[in-house]
């Protein structure tokens, strides 16, 4: 990750043995070339287990052996998470393991065959050669802290995505069954509303309660309940309800076992954010970013869970790359195409900035005084869009330098230096 072309190019030399392999689900292909491209032998096939591995590191040493190679570079596309596996089993045994971008195997297949036919065989050939010429990159498998973060932020979308499947599917039974549940409550899982629909939420069984009972019934199972006025309108909300009025055993069914579903995973996604939050006080610079305005702990526990150990990066412009955030431009003779950002990368981390920049815009001053510059300036003033996208790449270097250093953030210090960039530009 931290090496430049021509680094990668001086990693691979006579001595080097370089394999390509085409990774499957089941069943992964592998073939060995040296630094000029010539094929040692023929591809061999091996399953997506431990002896598969084995007889496949056996096969690789016997051409070193056979060819006098000191040096062994392995090259796999990170195909979904199928290479994960032979990743960490190469780690773990010492090898050198390197990438190389899908994309690229997938535009360079026709180079030697001029056929645009895919199998894999070829695939693992192309792999091979890609990192002959260098065109590679180090692959960043997670460990420990920065590992357990990545798989704890899976499970919280995956809690996340869980829990709101079960609110819509709430609301789309009170639109069925009580749709003018919404106009006395504005938020059907407020503690009034919630202990409503677990006692009566059928305006049948409202409509033949009394105002008084039903805040009654509020009292014992809330704190903070609403009042005798809510009580009414709820009431008159029942007798004149719409609502379906057929099938009304199994609807009282569905909704408790949806109400049942919410809770678990709302209840879940709780423990596991307070877990999460518990990890910040291991990683360097999460106590400074914490204090930073409008930045949540489980932004600080994504942007990790996203980059790893910010130490192994040397200049905050690779974690811009790492997010997509680049700038590319189309441009031929006089013409001059428009700018955009390249989206290459972890298309994750993107989307967490982008979370993470809009709060920050509304109540942190230094960013929406930023915000503002951008989009008021005299001179080329941005697009509301552009200007966000242009503080995501802002913020992933204030995060980057306060993990490096474990510095506190300067809101003052950094309009200063953009003041004093944008004078030495005009």
């Amino acid at each position: 990750m931290n090496y430049t072309q021509n680094e990668k190019l001086a990693q691979i030399t006579p001595e080097t043995l370089i394999i390509g392999v085409d990774i499957a689900k089941n069943k992964h292909v592998a073939r060995a070339i040296d630094d000029r491209g010539f094929e040692f032998g023929k591809r061999i096939n091996f399953t997506n287990d431990l002896e598969g591995f084995e007889t496949f590191l056996r096969w690789a040493e016997d051409h070193q052996d056979n060819h006098q190679k000191t040096h062994m570079v392995v090259g796999m596309e990170p195909t979904g998470h199928y290479f994960l596996s032979l990743a960490y089993y190469l780690e773990s045994c010492g090898h050198h393991l390197v990438l190389v971008n899908p994309m690229h195997v997938k535009r360079l297949k026709e180079i030697d065959d001029h056929s645009p036919s895919k199998n894999d065989t070829k695939d693992a050939m192309v792999i091979a050669k890609q990192v002959k010429d260098g065109r590679y990159s180090h692959p960043n498998l997670l460990e420990g802290i920065y590992a357990e973060l990545r798989e704890g932020i899976k499970l919280r979308d995956q809690l996340v995505q869980l829990k709101n499947q079960a609110d819509g599917r709430v609301q789309n039974w009170l639109n069925r069954y009580f749709p003018e549940f919404e106009q006395v409550f504005k938020q059907w899982n407020g503690e009034s509303a919630l202990a409503t629909l677990r006692v009566f939420p059928l305006p049948q069984a409202i409509a033949g309660m009394t105002s008084e009972a039903i805040v009654d019934v509020w009292k014992a199972h809330t704190k903070r309940h609403a009042g005798f006025a809510r009580a009414q309108k709820l009431h008159e909300a029942a007798e004149k309800s719409v609502g379906i009025t057929e099938g009304l055993r199994f609807a009282k069914q569905e909704l408790d076992a949806l109400l049942a579903q919410y809770d678990l995973y709302a209840r879940q996604l709780e423990e596991l954010e307070a877990q999460l939050t518990d990890q910040l006080e291991h990683l360097p610079g999460a106590e400074q970013m914490r204090d930073i305005k409008g930045l949540g702990d489980m932004t600080i526990a994504a942007f990790f869970a996203e980059v790893g150990d910010i130490h192994q990066y040397r200049h905050p412009k690779q974690l811009i790359s790492l997010a997509g955030l680049d700038l590319k431009e189309n441009s031929s003779g006089v013409h001059k195409g428009q700018t955009t950002i390249s989206k290459r990368g972890r298309r994750r981390l993107r989307h967490i900035l982008f979370l993470a920049i809009r709060p920050l815009v509304n109540h942190n001053d230094t960013f929406r005084a930023l915000h503002h510059e951008l989009t008021q300036r005299s001179d080329r003033p941005l697009k509301k869009m552009q200007s966000l996208i242009a503080l995501c790449g802002k913020l992933l270097k204030v995060l980057f330098v306060m993990g490096q250093r474990g510095c506190a953030f300067d809101g003052a210090k950094l309009l200063q230096d953009r003041k004093r960039a944008q004078a030495q530009t005009t």
